[in-house]
């Protein structure tokens, strides 16, 4: 292993800024694995670091295959997590939403051009991603428009479903979006949290990517054979919104089969304590999200739901 330092600068009031990255193996490019880049994703540093030491172990043994290099980079933003904020300390700006960047621009845009430029050239790209929405939800993979002709690939991470979603206004600006655009085949690893550590959904993400590296011959490592995924369309996902605010009372988990309607969960009154809505399933199928903050607002998404293949 080889540890290398991916960019540098000084910033204004807490000195210089390193990004790191992980080096296993010699020779071509052929996978690079990305984690944490806000404040709040912990499960995605954590996989990270497991991954690394992981790898460091099969490196140790000969397992990463000759000529092929792998590259990690735990962390883009390790600054904000340190106190405690969720987007670039200086000005709240998101680092993915800041690719392809600019050499001259603003802490977040020299961040994203820099880490651009570096893992430019590799064939497989994987980010541990945070989902829009904060709740809980199936682990997947997710795949965006431009690359939907990936999904035989995306199989190999043998994850419970591969998720293609159209290309949305603000995509343009992130590293998934510009990792294709740079000929990079760019994969999002989601596990179900944030800002907890979920040690089953971590070593099932770990292990996710750990599966694909074998089965592109990038490395060597006998592991479980994992799911034969489903491949869904984001638009395909039902939608069960909030109809009133107030206290969130969820009766199913994520990845829970239900039927028509089922009582998903129960809306409370903050200030009475009396229930004001009951939220159903409109059909069957599968819990694919769930809200997880104790209150809702109106108009907001409580449920996703995989709507059943066969009726």
């Amino acid at each position: 292993m080889n540890k290398e330092i991916v960019f540098n600068m000084n910033t204004a009031f807490r000195g210089e800024y390193t990004i790191i990255g992980y080096r296993f193996g010699h020779g071509e490019k052929a996978a690079c694995i990305i984690g944490a880049m806000r404040g709040n994703e912990f499960q995605q540093l954590y996989m990270c670091s497991q991954l690394i030491a992981k790898l460091e172990q099969l490196e140790a043994k000969g397992a990463i295959v000759a000529n092929k290099e792998i590259l990690v980079i735990p962390s883009l933003n390790y600054n904000s997590m340190n106190v405690g904020k969720k987007f670039w300390v200086s000005d709240s700006t998101d680092i993915n939403r800041s690719f392809p960047g600019n050499p001259e621009g603003p802490a977040t845009s020299r961040i994203a051009h820099a880490v651009l430029e570096r893992v430019k050239g590799y064939p497989y790209g994987i980010q541990f991603a945070s989902f829009y929405l904060g709740g809980e939800f199936i682990p997947h993979i997710r795949l965006m428009e431009e690359s939907n002709k990936n999904t035989s690939l995306a199989n190999l991470f043998g994850m419970p479903y591969v998720l293609t979603s159209s290309e949305r206004a603000f995509d343009s600006t992130t590293l998934n979006y510009n990792w294709q655009r740079c000929g990079t085949s760019a994969f999002s690893v989601y596990t179900g949290a944030t800002q907890r550590i979920d040690e089953e959904r971590a070593r099932q993400g770990v292990a996710s990517v750990l599966r694909f590296l074998t089965r592109m011959g990038i490395i060597r490592y006998n592991c479980h054979g994992g799911y034969i995924s489903t491949v869904l369309e984001e638009e395909e996902l039902l939608t069960i919104r909030a109809d009133m605010p107030g206290f969130f009372r969820k009766k199913v988990s994520t990845d829970t089969e239900v039927v028509r309607g089922q009582l998903l969960g129960e809306i409370i009154d903050s200030f009475r304590g009396d229930v004001i809505s009951r939220l159903v399933a409109p059909t069957d199928g599968i819990i694919f999200y769930q809200q997880i903050q104790p209150m809702v607002f109106q108009n907001s998404v409580a449920f996703r739901m995989i709507k059943k293949i066969h009726e």
